[in-house]
């Protein structure tokens, strides 16, 4: 099978480096167990299938006259690879309880901790925030669109549940969120010991990664490098 020609679009300048978004990390350490090339670009929300960032395109070397397929959302995507041949289902060998296990630290990540991490992004550090995301923009269309941006999110928490909090009651629950994976990978780390190649292990203590590595890679990735 010929490869695609693979580009994700990140809502950050095209770099290699990391960008603030945990879902596009996420999407990256997809294809990267997956073996995939790929190339990056900007892109922007409105443009993107479901109008949110990442989305990918997907263009078939064999067929050049064919448009590019755009697929969004980072487990779609994933779903989407597998079912096309394109990279391996990383929870295919897993039992029901294995499977059940992936899907509940996934929701922790992508349900939970992404609002919290949210609120503490576009609320207690707006400006940092509002400047890296917006960097591309002139100054006074960036402070409208900051506002604009600011309000929409502020809505969103709410209505999600996160805004109804206080901040230390969402501090408390980011850190239990945390704590727990923590203790996943602890417990994974025992498992696996220190006799394999690098030290290596994943979370549900296997020896290659699921569903849930790629969530927690990006979390953790984007966290590291957002300075919001």
């Amino acid at each position: 099978m010929t490869s695609p020609t693979i580009t994700v679009f990140r809502g950050f300048p095209a770099t290699a480096s990391y960008v603030w978004s945990p879902f596009v990390c996420k999407l990256e350490a997809r294809l990267r167990f997956a073996s995939l090339a790929y190339k990056t670009d900007q892109g922007a929300p409105p443009k993107g299938p479901r109008g949110k960032i990442p989305y990918l395109s997907v263009a078939k070397s064999n067929d050049a006259a064919a448009a590019p397929e755009m697929v969004s959302d980072t487990t779609l995507i994933s779903e989407r690879l597998v079912d096309e041949g394109l990279a391996e289902d990383l929870n295919g060998k897993l039992s029901p309880v294995e499977k059940a296990q992936d899907a509940a630290v996934r929701a922790l990540l992508e349900e939970k901790l992404y609002f919290y991490q949210t609120y503490e992004r576009w609320e207690q550090n707006y400006y940092t925030m509002r400047d890296k995301a917006l960097a591309a923009l002139p100054l006074p269309v960036k402070v409208l669109v900051g506002q604009l941006g600011y309000r929409k999110m502020n809505g969103t928490l709410y209505g999600q549940g996160t805004g109804r909090l206080t901040p230390e009651e969402i501090t408390k629950f980011k850190t239990e969120a945390w704590e727990n994976v923590n203790a996943l990978l602890t417990a994974s780390s025992r498992k696996r010991g220190t006799g394999t190649q690098d030290g290596m292990f994943f979370l549900l203590g296997g020896s290659k990664p699921t569903e849930a590595d790629t969530t927690l890679f990006g979390f953790v990735a984007s966290g590291l490098v957002c300075a919001a």
